[in-house]
């Protein structure tokens, strides 16, 4: 059930007015590689990118497999994050994510020769004209991050408080 509201999450997130890059699934490929099964660290982000990629419309392939990679590398994160989880891995995993996402996606805007020249300026300019997104990118996948493991967090001491306070 989780699995789904995580998905359904970020498909809606993905559809409603919001700025540049600020979208929860850096966050949701985190918090699914340190709480779920393995298999889903890596499908659910997929499996809310491709949903809200068919109602947003794809782009190109190329432009598709590099973001869809970051995410599962954000997937991949998590799984690392797991084996010591606390606030500081959680916030560096985040962090990681959104760097990952940046240095990828904008090395594949670079690469057609449309864009930019296929040199160091070209590679340089790449960067520099995507600062503004990696900015938004940031915000939302520390916002979206806190967001979720601090509710989850949260939701589990709220059980396990009820839980011992019945037992009393």
């Amino acid at each position: 059930m989780l699995a789904a509201v995580l998905v359904i999450l970020g498909v809606v997130m993905r559809l409603v007015p919001h700025m540049a890059n600020f979208a929860p699934i850096t966050a949701i490929a985190l918090f699914s590689g340190v709480y779920l099964k393995k298999d889903y660290a890596l499908i659910l982000p997929l499996a809310a990118m491709v949903a809200s990629d068919a109602i947003i419309g794809f782009d190109s392939f190329e432009s598709r497999l590099t973001v869809y990679s970051s995410f599962l590398l954000a997937g991949l994160i998590g799984l690392l994050v797991r084996k010591k989880k606390n606030i500081a891995t959680i916030a560096a995993g985040s962090i990681a994510g959104s760097v990952i996402f940046y240095l990828i996606t904008n090395f594949a805007y670079f690469y057609p020769a449309k864009m930019y020249a296929h040199n160091m300026a070209g590679v340089f300019s790449s960067y520099y004209n995507a600062l503004p997104f990696f900015r938004n990118t940031l915000a939302g996948d520390l916002f979206y991050t806190g967001l979720l493991f601090g509710l989850y967090e949260f939701a589990l001491y709220m059980a396990k408080y009820r839980s011992s306070a019945s037992i009393a």
